[in-house]
């Protein structure tokens, strides 16, 4: 079985997450893990989707209270 990963805005469109947003979070290593093929403006970008759906779930919440202030 081949591997299959995602580019940018191949997983924005699965999981509902803004490019944008996507791009903000690997700027401020606040998203989920990624892949940096190549070097410099023309490095292409990969997530594994999954382990973008392990991050997700990892940052599952049922109350406001568990959310740091």
């Amino acid at each position: 079985m081949t591997k299959v990963y995602h580019d940018t805005r191949q997983e924005s469109e699965r999981t509902g997450i803004a490019e944008k947003t996507l791009s903000n979070w690997r700027g401020t290593g606040d998203g989920p893990p990624y892949l940096k093929i190549g070097g410099g403006r023309n490095a292409r970008v990969l997530y594994d989707p999954e382990e973008v759906d392990k991050w997700l779930a990892s940052h599952r919440v049922t109350s406001t209270s568990e959310v740091a202030a």
